[in-house]
This record gives structure tokens, sequence and C-alpha cells, in this order.
């Protein structure tokens, strides 16, 4: 947490972070188009912001795109927001929020975090139902072959969908499928409005990617959403999800059980 806390102290940093909190997916040529920085100085910043967390990048073709990554201020939260009332961190509160929800501009949802596990292990708790139905009540049908249908089976989801497929499957290194479709019965089962159900039915199916990368004794976990019209209603509610659906799984890899459940 010293790295976050000597990243976030430099004012340059911060104005790098509001850029991609405005707009993530930015290149270092977009980051400094409109700075008063030299391109090496906004590439230092980057690298600090990318050590402590509060950054994570994703490569497209030649070009290396920044996003915001929630993830340090999500662990920052769980140490100390509990301990003190709200309005005494009204502040770090609305950081929290600020980062995890992606601006509507940016058609993809990115969410690095680092998990005390192996590969194996974490690509077990992606696909195996055994796992998925602990942290996220849900279980996904399929033998993770790229084409092969997949089934997902709770919260008021069941059956498959020919555009339901796994995309890429390269055993402990990448996994991507396309999202689950919409239905009356999901709606009903988790609470949507009808309303926000036909909104979300009308937006073109968005898929999501997980990049593992091991670092020593730790598993790096990237989570890539995207597919998204600009406005999409099934971004803002992933990006409110993702976090806490991921804590759970790092919670329950690291200590064998999952986040308490909010009663």
């Amino acid at each position: 947490m010293d790295e976050v806390f000597k990243a976030l102290a430099d004012p340059s940093r911060r104005r790098l972070l509001d850029r991609l909190n405005e707009r993530g997916g930015q290149s270092l040529r977009e980051l400094c188009a409109g700075l008063d920085m030299a391109r090496q100085s906004v590439s230092k910043h980057l690298a600090l912001l990318e050590a402590a967390h509060l950054v994570t990048s994703v490569k497209q073709g030649r070009e290396k795109l920044h996003y915001l990554n929630a993830e340090p201020i999500n662990a920052i939260a769980d140490r100390w927001i509990s301990r003190y009332d709200r309005a005494r961190v009204q502040a770090l509160a609305d950081l929290k929020t600020a980062l995890e929800h992606s601006p509507m501009d940016s058609n993809a949802f990115v969410y690095t975090t680092y998990i005390r596990t192996t590969p194996e292990k974490l690509w077990q708790g992606l696909t195996d139902p055994a796992f998925t139905s602990r942290y996220w009540g849900i279980s996904l049908r399929t033998d993770w072959t790229p084409g092969s249908p997949v089934v997902w089976e709770g919260e008021g989801l069941s059956g498959a969908d020919p555009a339901q497929v796994v995309l890429e499957a390269d055993p402990y290194r990448r996994l991507s499928y396309t999202w689950h479709t919409f239905t009356p019965e999901w709606a009903e089962a988790v609470g949507v409005d009808e309303g926000t159900y036909e909104k979300l039915a009308a937006e073109p199916r968005s898929k999501v990617a997980f990049d593992l990368e091991q670092q020593g004794e730790i598993v790096q976990l990237t989570v890539v959403h995207d597919g998204f019209e600009p406005g999409s209603t099934l971004q803002q509610m992933i990006s409110g999800g993702w976090p806490h659906l991921i804590s759970d799984l790092k919670t329950l890899l690291e200590t064998g059980e999952t986040l308490p459940r909010e009663q």
C-alpha cells in the first residue's frame, strides 16, 4: 500500500488517473496530448502507476492501452473504511467508486488483481462448475474447446444458446467466451426490472477474457469485458459487479472460504 499512496501523492500522476477515468483504453500518445509533460515523463509516471497497480495495460496490435484498475483502492477500502464513519472517508469512498466504474465512452472494462495461488488452481476456479457455483452462484457447462457452446446454469439461467460459445481456451494462460443471453426468467430471478431488461436484451452480445500470468508465488489475473455500445446498460452493471466477484474468487482460492454475503 505504500506504493499506492506514493503514486497518488503526485499531482501529475493524479492528472493521468483523471484522464483515464474520463476515458479508459488510452495509448501513451493519447495521454501525452494536452498535457504539459514530455513523453518520457508521462511514461515514467505511468510506470509508477502500473507498479502500484493503479493502472493496468492491455496490448492491442502495436499499441499499449492503459486503464484504471480498482483493485488497490478496494484493498484500501477493505482495510480501513469499515473502521470509520462514512463522512470521515467520503473522499476515499468516492475515489473507490470512480475507479470501479469504467467511463461509458470506453468500450471495455478492465480489472487486474493478484492472487496467491497457481495458474492451475486459478484456471480451475474460472472453469470448474464446483468452484464457480460457490463464488458466482452459476455453473458454466462446456468442454472449454474454442467454438463449443457454453451452458449457463443458475440465477434464472438454463440451457444453451448458439451464440454462447468459447472463444479462446489456452489452459492456465488465457480464457475467453461470449456473455450469456438475457431472458425474462433471468431478469425475474435476479430482480432486474422490465425497463432495464429490455435495454439489456437490445444490446449486442459482449465477451469476456481472462489473462493469467504467474509472478513468483502469485498470479496476475486481468479481466477484460468488452464489446459494449456507448452508454451501455450492461457495461455499467458489470463494472460494479466484476470487482466484487473477482474479490470473492481471490478470497476463495487464498482461504478456502468466500466473502460474507449481505443479509
